[in-house]
């Protein structure tokens, strides 16, 4: 561990989010021997969720229970989880500066900001209180959990047709429900009609629930069809807020989905120093593929650490001896090398008396 980690509010990295990403990343940190602090609000993104799906070993397990067995092991290896928001992150001479919503300052050599990404949900009525249970989005996450119940999709962009395509594969009872999306293309019509999935015209007023499930759907005609699921696509946005003052922020995602932070596949950015992971930099990650972001952006923090280690190290013994290449003990050690028992001195002056004998005396 660097001398760094001496000082509790300094450290080698800070991890700016508690998520499978960053604990993923901080748990890679610590087990190098990083000192590493992360910094989480505590508000994941899949905290609605019964279980997590598609983690090896892991599936089915709740998303708070995943959390506390990661920040344990964080603490396991000597990491330090703080529960505090992280408001602001600026440059500080060769480190960084993190600043927290209760006052906290930590000073860093290198950042993983893993902030994850915030759904923004169709305007419908009803529809938040159901995320993450019986509203859904993805499915590879909650597909399963629906199989062979009748499924409603929400048309509100132009991946539609696509997530309904999708749902077709779990159940034959798939609605799509054109709402606020544009016209469907000609061969969207008849891929839709290719696989018995029927679209209903007008838009979606309201989720309608009874005894804590969905039951259906409300259009704003009056209209009412049963379901047991429905899918949406929220706009996906990167909680980005921390980079402002390191000036990067999220760009659009090039399928119009939602927003993220570029980045390259280590999670490098444009700002030396920084690194992404998880949502924040890819929108489309689910768990598993989160938490391998978390690790590969780590394993790149901590090479960039030892690079930096190690020129500082030379840099130090250069300058050492060159402090030392005139003094005594140096040109000893080269006089007893180049000249061996011909060095100067008083041995050498000595010497050939010594071979000859005393002088003798004239007479």
């Amino acid at each position: 561990m660097t001398q760094i980690a001496n000082n509790p509010s300094e450290v080698d990295v800070v991890v700016v989010g508690g998520g499978i990403a960053g604990l993923s990343g901080a748990v890679t940190l610590a087990r190098s021997r990083r000192s590493v602090v992360v910094v989480d609000s505590g508000e994941p993104r899949n905290e609605p969720a019964s279980g997590v799906h598609g983690l090896l070993s892991r599936d089915g397990i709740a998303p708070g229970e995943l959390l506390r067995t990661g920040r344990a092991e964080v603490e396991a290896y000597g990491g330090r989880v703080v529960t505090d928001r992280a408001v602001s992150a600026r440059r500080d001479g060769d480190g960084f500066l993190v600043e927290t919503a209760q006052g906290r300052r930590y000073r860093a050599r290198r950042l993983l900001v893993a902030t994850g990404l915030a759904d923004r949900l169709p305007d419908v009525d009803g529809l938040r209180e159901r995320w993450g249970r019986d509203v859904l989005h993805c499915p590879y996450c909650h597909g399963w959990e629906v199989r062979d119940e009748p499924i409603g999709v929400l048309a509100t962009g132009p991946m539609a047709v696509h997530q309904a395509l999708l749902f077709r594969q779990l159940s034959d009872r798939v609605t799509l429900f054109r709402h606020t999306a544009g016209d469907l293309a000609e061969e969207e019509w008849e891929k839709l009609a290719a696989r018995g999935i029927d679209v209903v015209e007008g838009e979606v007023a309201a989720v309608e629930v009874e005894d804590d499930r969905l039951a259906g759907v409300r259009l704003a005609s009056g209209r009412r069809f049963p379901l047991r699921a429905l899918a949406v696509a929220p706009r996906f946005e990167a909680r980005d807020e921390v980079l402002a003052g390191l000036d990067l922020a999220a760009a659009e995602h090039p399928m119009g989905i939602g927003n993220q932070v570029e980045a390259q596949a280590s999670g490098m950015t444009s700002v030396p120093g920084v690194w992404v992971a998880g949502n924040v930099a890819d929108v489309m990650d689910g768990v598993p593929a989160a938490a391998a972001a978390g690790v590969k952006a780590a394993a790149a923090v901590n090479a960039d650490l030892v690079a930096a280690d190690t020129d500082a190290a030379v840099a130090r013994r250069r300058s050492g001896n060159i402090a030392e290449v005139f003094g005594a003990a140096a040109e000893a050690a080269v006089c007893e090398r180049v000249l061996g028992e011909r060095r100067h001195g008083l041995d050498g002056l000595l010497s050939p008396r010594t071979e000859a004998g005393p002088p003798r005396a004239r007479g």
